[in-house]
């Protein structure tokens, strides 16, 4: 049902050919060092290329290849000797039976700690832009951490600043012998490192660096400098996936006095090109690998990955984007040569969901995977809820999928929809016939309608406020135009699933005092009872009455356990008591009772508010329904003694 939104090295994008071309350029600059930039904006599916580059990388033994995650070190104070430390670790990792990886690395971090002190002596300020301090700037820097042994600053320990100290004593004691200048240990440290690559026996390392576009400014540019400036050596490559206008921003904010640049190119993208030397920029998705992602998407949530139909409908897809512009995404034909002629229920499904979706997604979302996965995650997810409360069988998946269009992309219009279907007896929008009409006869995708009976109503709607307002937007009439309809079509199940609780209460009664009302009718029997709460009830127009009515019916449903009566269905009950009106709303209301749930309190209550003939008949044969059924034995058992006692069983 769920979607997992982690980075995966199924290729449902045929991402592939990205990940191939890094790793060419991998192999062809395998001497020299190179940086090389994955972009693309949140979503698009950096992480996805970066695992299917490791994946490649991880079956050549002469490669050594580690995973870093900028993310996972956010906080930290010193993000450069963290970087350069994790690294290390992971190299050693890598070769854990080796002795010479072993001495080699601590050789390299006994440097790190040295510089670990110069970052907290205040004495370290080394950027591509600062440059790098001299050693009396050093110097003086120890020779303070020093003098402080006897009263320890909060950060360090007693023991622990003697320790360092002792080491930093000793690296400038060689460098007052090799040289005056903070370089040499730059080159020192260099060489070290480089030892170490030796020692691991590869012809290269390569480091993936991911999620660096989450961290903040400080972390992100301690990052790529601690990478430029320190482990920038020979037999090493850093991948990089990162959204460019996110790291110009990192730029701009930790440098914040940069001129802004002269030309077409800032500062800050200068800045980039300096620490980032190829770029590939993953590209948006147009509207027909959308419409093979999203059908793609939905066949994996229903089959594994590994199932040999799959496989052959992902292999038919990645063929089709081979020409993306010359394609249409996956049709019936192709989903019916991979999983059989007739479809499967689930794959027919979900072509109709993906050629419902395609254009408004690839549009609203301008082709961004990761926010097509949360439409469709969220979709299932509801879905999953109408069947966990046992109205599934009201819900169709493509109808679900157009109102939650209009939620995701066109609010007040859903929530105009929602109102009119709420205060409908069946659940309708009649205006939306109107629209729909309208819609497709623009593009030429319906005919002249027929005159006869109903063409008087249909006119009267025509010349209604609310469609000459919905026709004004191009979004809602491209909206209105596609499949399927939503001519007379109940969308309170549709809504129910799409509104969160406070919608649900607050979208339908607006007003302070149908606030109070609800509260009172969702409390205990003996303040329902009151004469002043009735009198209120009766006071009501009739549009209160049924907004009345919807807030407390969403909020019982709501309920999370309906083994007991839930609160609020006493005080529906006086509402129809009073409100005989809403007595066939109420018969709807217990027939969307999720059965499986139910306790034995729920055919009792009903009978003392209904008056009406047909009212009465309908909850009758709810009851019969409930008596008969096999999956809630106590819920037959109460339903058969209700039905007994009223002489109807």
């Amino acid at each position: 049902m769920f979607l997992n939104d982690q980075e995966t090295a199924t290729d449902l994008l045929y991402y592939t050919p990205i990940a191939r071309t890094v790793v060419r350029l991998l192999r062809e600059s395998r001497g020299a060092p190179v940086t090389i930039g994955v972009h693309g904006d949140w979503g698009a599916g950096k992480s996805s290329v970066l695992k299917m580059t490791q994946q490649i990388l991880n079956s050549d033994d002469r490669v050594c290849c580690i995973w870093f995650n900028g993310w996972t070190f956010e906080g930290f104070e010193d993000a450069k000797t963290v970087v350069i430390q994790t690294i290390v670790d992971e190299l050693r990792r890598a070769r854990p039976g080796s002795a010479k990886v072993a001495e080699a690395a601590k050789k390299v971090l006994r440097r790190v700690d040295w510089f670990k002190l110069a970052k907290q002596a205040g004495g370290l300020g080394i950027t591509a832009f600062t440059g790098i301090p001299n050693l009396d700037h050093l110097r003086g820097a120890v020779e303070s951490i020093s003098s402080f042994v006897q009263n320890p600053g909060e950060y360090l320990s007693l023991e622990r600043l003697n320790d360092l100290a002792k080491e930093a004593g000793g690296f400038i004691k060689d460098a007052d012998t090799e040289s005056e200048q903070l370089p040499e240990h730059m080159h020192e440290f260099r060489a070290e490192f480089e030892e170490l690559l030796t020692a691991a026996d590869i012809d290269q390392l390569v480091v993936i660096v991911d999620d660096l576009d989450r961290c903040l400014p400080k972390t992100a540019i301690a990052t790529l400098e601690a990478i430029r400036l320190f482990l920038f050596v020979n037999r090493t490559a850093f991948v990089i996936g990162a959204d460019e206008a996110m790291i110009e921003y990192a730029v701009r904010e930790h440098f914040p006095d940069l001129p802004q640049g002269a030309g077409p190119v800032t500062y800050a993208r200068n800045y980039l090109e300096k620490l980032i030397q190829v770029p590939f920029r993953i590209p948006a998705l147009g509207l027909a690998e959308t419409r093979s992602y999203i059908t793609l998407l939905q066949l994996e949530s229903f089959v594994k990955t590994d199932d040999d139909r799959f496989k052959a409908l992902l292999n038919t897809a990645q063929q089709d984007m081979l020409r993306p512009w010359k394609s249409t995404g996956l049709d019936r034909k192709a989903v019916a040569g991979a999983f059989g002629n007739p479809l499967p229920d689930y794959a027919q499904e979900a072509l109709d969901t993906s050629a419902l979706l395609a254009r408004i997604l690839s549009e609203g979302t301008r082709g961004n995977p990761r926010q097509i996965k949360r439409f469709l995650n969220s979709m299932m997810l509801r879905y999953a809820i109408a069947e966990a409360r046992g109205f599934a069988d009201d819900i169709r998946r493509p109808i679900l999928a157009k109102i939650m269009l209009a939620e995701r992309f066109h609010p007040d219009f859903y929530e105009q929809l929602a109102r009119i279907a709420s205060l409908d007896a069946g659940g309708t929008v009649p205006a939306i016939a109107e629209l729909e009409k309208r819609a497709k006869k623009s593009n030429g995708t319906d005919s002249e309608p027929n005159e006869g009976k109903g063409s008087g109503k249909l006119k009267a709607v025509a010349s209604s406020s609310d469609v000459n307002d919905w026709e004004k937007s191009d979004w809602i009439s491209k909206w209105a135009a596609i499949d399927p309809a939503l001519t007379g079509v109940d969308l309170r199940p549709y809504i129910f699933v799409t509104r969160d609780k406070r919608s649900s209460l607050m979208g339908q009664v607006a007003v302070s005092h149908l606030e109070a009302l609800v509260d009172k009718l969702m409390g205990p029997p003996l303040q329902i009872r009151q004469a002043t709460t009735k009198k209120e009830i009766v006071g009501l127009a009739e549009v209160d009455a049924e907004n009345v009515f919807d807030a407390l019916r969403d909020q019982i449903i709501q309920a999370d356990d309906f083994s007991d009566q839930p609160k609020g269905v006493a005080g529906l009950i006086e509402l129809v008591k009073q409100r005989p009106a809403l007595q066939k709303r109420l018969i709807e209301f217990v027939r969307s009772l999720p059965t499986s749930k139910l306790g034995m309190w729920a055919p009792a209550p009903w009978h003392e508010c209904l008056k009406d003939t047909n009212a009465i008949q309908g909850l009758d044969a709810i009851l019969r329904g409930w008596s008969q059924q096999i999956e809630n034995g106590n819920l037959q058992k109460a339903a058969k003694r209700v039905l007994a006692l009223s002489g109807k069983s």
